[in-house]
């Protein structure tokens, strides 16, 4: 038996994991109710391990799995560090969703996203098959590239700043496979699955932010040199780890992976003199090696204490340095640039207010406030039940992630449908 069927087992482990799900409609983000998960271990795909339902929120309560031990994701040379398990997924006037290999690790929380779509003309399942993490899996080496990407003179495809976009279209495949599909992905979406993807969640937290940024760095030179679009392709980035960063649509994410993305996501690696954002290559460090960041040696060095900063000074040199941008596409209003509280008064918390009272439509339990741009007690109690619903810490301030994640869900919701 091999060290992953090995660490599959749910009877072989007593280290564990928490899995919460996270349901909604394809349609402006409407919470499914009442959908109904059949929990099995892919090493047994016939024996029902758990099954749970969602709430009014669409989302169901965080529930235990086993998992192999926390040292299996410590060492590359461990066996594998997370357990497989198979979801089903069933709602009322729902295609039904089948998801195959979702990867449950030791002491940190897998979030389950999960899109349904409505009845139309048939019950056609969809058939989502999570493959091996790249640390554990066998993926093709990353071509090498410059770290600086040369830009047309004329101007024409040069973005005069560095721009958040609201979307990233990835191609699953090779850029050349004309038959891979193309998926729309919020840009904050696509760097939590990237990174859940790349990395262990079980990591140091400074080690996690080191790689983030390096993926959103590497994300947005993709973005702002129109990387593909100049060479003729519909997309702005690729799945494959010879071409880019591993992508795996209708994977879950990490608790702790979502919230650090949360807190950083207008971040990128900078050196002095240079507009783009750092092209900035990684690989394991062990069977890959690079001239970029080594994921098992970033590992390794947050182990040892050193900071996010270092550890990519470490690989990249002394002189870059963490940028943001405050351009971020599809955002109503940008940041106002400190926290909305208790007492605050300004068009920015007017915003913030009618923000809110739209989301309650498709979340009722947000309760529904007075638009009078004062923050009173009634504002700060609907920011808390928000930030519980999408799991924000629930301190009633408006902070900067907090700021950003009420303009996604508002335009989200406010949407008829999604591009396509």
């Amino acid at each position: 038996m091999d060290s992953g069927t090995i660490s599959s087992n749910p009877n072989d482990n007593t280290s564990k994991g928490g899995l919460v799900f996270n349901i909604t409609s394809t349609q402006a983000l409407i919470p499914i109710e009442n959908a109904t998960i059949n929990i099995y271990s892919s090493s047994d795909p016939t024996r029902q391990i758990e099954q749970i339902k969602t709430n009014d929120l669409g989302e169901t309560e965080r529930i235990e799995l086993p998992a192999p031990p926390l040292e299996y994701s410590e060492q590359p040379e461990e066996p594998r560090p997370y357990t497989d398990y198979n979801f089903e997924i069933s709602a009322p006037n729902y295609e039904p969703v089948f998801i195959e290999g979702a990867q449950i690790l030791p002491d940190v929380t897998a979030v389950q996203p999960v899109t349904m779509n409505p009845f139309e003309t048939s019950n056609e399942q969809e058939n989502i098959n999570i493959p091996d993490h790249t640390l554990y899996g066998d993926y093709p080496p990353k071509i090498p590239e410059d770290e600086v990407k040369p830009m047309d003179e004329s101007g024409e495809i040069v973005l005069s700043r560095v721009v958040l976009p609201e979307y990233v279209v990835v191609h699953d495949g090779v850029p050349s496979n004309s038959s891979a599909p193309n998926y729309y992905i919020r840009y904050t979406d696509y760097i939590k699955n990237v990174a859940s993807s790349e990395i262990y969640a079980t990591w140091s937290e400074n080690t996690i932010y080191a790689n983030v940024l390096a993926i959103m760095s590497f994300t947005l030179n993709r973005v702002y040199t129109e990387w593909y679009r100049n060479q003729g392709y519909n997309f702005t980035i690729t799945s494959s780890t010879a071409y880019d960063q591993k992508f795996m649509y209708g994977r879950n994410i990490y608790e702790n992976i979502s919230q650090i993305v949360d807190n950083i996501f207008n971040n990128f690696v900078s050196r002095p003199g240079i507009r783009q954002p750092l092209f900035t290559s990684y690989c394991n460090g062990t069977t890959v090696t690079c001239s970029g960041l080594s994921q098992w040696g970033s590992k390794y060095l947050g182990d040892e204490g050193y900071t996010a900063i270092e550890i990519l000074r470490y690989y990249y040199g002394n002189n870059v340095y963490i940028n943001s941008t405050d351009y971020v596409s599809g955002v109503p209003s940008s940041w106002p640039g400190s926290n909305l509280s208790r007492g605050s008064r300004s068009d920015k918390v007017r915003q913030m207010q009618e923000q809110l009272n739209r989301i309650s439509q498709n979340y009722p339990l947000i309760p529904k406030v007075s638009v009078d741009g004062v923050y009173g007690p009634k504002t700060e109690e609907a920011v808390k039940v928000f930030q519980k619903v999408f799991g924000l810490p629930q301190t009633g301030v408006v902070d900067f992630p907090t700021w950003y994640k009420i303009s996604q869900i508002f335009v989200g919701v406010s949407r008829i449908s999604e591009p396509s």
